[in-house]
């Protein structure tokens, strides 16, 4: 599977929730973070991630990939 441009935005929005506190969303505003942010946040909703087309809250299948994602990424990242 190809790592295209959009799939990027979404990890990006992903790694933003903070995964030691679930009770904590994240907000997506189209006036300040951009189209292409604001997309992915309506991405990630359409596919069942997180709870609202703005971000919102993290869903159970948003939680495990929330956690693969940063895990991968903490792996990849220089020691």
């Amino acid at each position: 599977m190809p790592i295209n441009a959009e799939i990027i935005e979404e990890i990006n929005v992903l790694k933003q929730f903070n995964l030691d506190s679930l009770d904590t969303g994240i907000k997506v505003h189209a006036s300040q973070a951009g189209e292409s942010v604001s997309s992915a946040a309506e991405r990630l909703y359409e596919k069942g991630f997180v709870d609202h087309k703005y971000g919102g809250y993290l869903t159970h299948r948003g939680i495990e990939a929330a956690q693969h994602i940063q895990r991968a990424l903490s792996l990849l990242q220089p020691h």
